[in-house]
């Protein structure tokens, strides 16, 4: 196994801007700059590395560090950050999603990966989960360091996510939820402190996440940073948030879909959609949202096909 290494890399203009921190793993066998290995294309000058990011409110040390330690052990390096605002990265407001930004803070490691040693940074791979599995479809556009794309569980319809939430959850709960989001986004126009919400809950709680057995699926990956509060106001952003309709600009690029097919969270239906219009390769798993995360069903399966991917794909 490779060493850990901290990594601190900036993001952000004005008031907003802060330190983002991650965690760097070389990828084994590397030897330092220079060791392109073996079928390996590119510059020639170091490997490629995977930069890796979560999905809404997690964190480095919620569940993505066995990915990362998968890749770094087939020859990738890795970098596994958090957004600003979250787990061990600075910022503030502390807890408030905003895709755009955490989108900003994406493009901030991919420099930040491709200046540490041993990286060619010309083959860059772009990996996320949840939310950032859309991110990740929105940032490898119009770039030519991206090698490849990996996109697991991906949220690409923010409005497909909510009819089927509609469909899970009764009315007044959703009503109630868009009131309390539309009220949070007020505040913070205004410049206030806006109300935050548990991300993950039992059934009937106010909880983002509150269908049967999340709330002990996302908590048995959730890492000692990780808390579980998030801006309510997030609840006015996701129905904007449709990365899918630019996948037909990844076309040119090697993209990987992991679909979860009893996804009750990101729909299955939406990610297959944007990868036929990607011409993506996709892999589908009989489970639900988390299941592909480690200790559950799908893991191993999820980890050994993106690694499969990527040696015949980059190299």
């Amino acid at each position: 196994m490779t060493t850990a290494v901290d990594v601190t890399f900036r993001s952000g203009t004005g008031p907003h801007a802060a330190e983002c921190r991650g965690t760097f793993l070389p990828a084994a066998g590397a030897g330092g700059t220079g060791a392109g290995g073996p079928g390996a294309s590119g510059t020639g000058t170091g490997r490629p590395a995977v930069v890796l990011a979560h999905g809404l409110g997690g964190t480095v040390d919620s569940g993505l560090l066995p990915f990362a330690e998968a890749f770094a052990a087939a020859g990738y390096a890795a970098l596994a950050f958090d957004y600003r605002g979250f787990g061990r990265s600075e910022g503030s407001p502390r807890q408030v999603v905003s895709p755009a930004r955490q989108q900003e803070d994406y493009r901030a490691a991919i420099a930040a990966a491709a200046a540490q040693p041993g990286v060619d940074p010309r083959r860059i791979i772009l990996w996320g989960c949840s939310l950032a599995g859309g991110h990740v479809l929105e940032v490898a556009r119009g770039r030519d360091d991206i090698a490849a794309v990996i996109t697991m569980i991906p949220l690409v319809d923010g409005r497909a996510a909510a009819a089927a939430a509609a469909r899970q959850h009764k009315p007044t709960s959703l009503l109630r939820a868009t009131g309390t989001a539309i009220a949070a986004k007020a505040l913070a126009a205004a410049g206030r402190e806006e109300p935050r919400l548990p991300l993950v809950g039992p059934p009937g709680s106010d909880a983002l996440l509150s269908l049967d057995g999340y709330e002990e699926a996302y908590t048995s990956v959730a890492g000692p940073s990780w808390r579980n509060e998030v801006g309510a106001s997030i609840g006015t952003e996701l129905g904007s948030f449709r990365p899918g309709r630019h996948a037909e600009d990844l076309a040119d690029v090697p993209v990987l879909f992991q679909i979860a097919d009893l996804d009750r969270s990101a729909p299955p239906h939406a990610a297959a959609t944007a990868a036929v219009a990607a011409r993506a390769e996709v892999r589908h798993y009989p489970g639900d949202h988390f299941d592909l995360f480690d200790g559950r069903p799908c893991h191993e399966s999820a980890v050994e096909h993106a690694v499969h991917f990527l040696r015949r794909r980059v190299g």
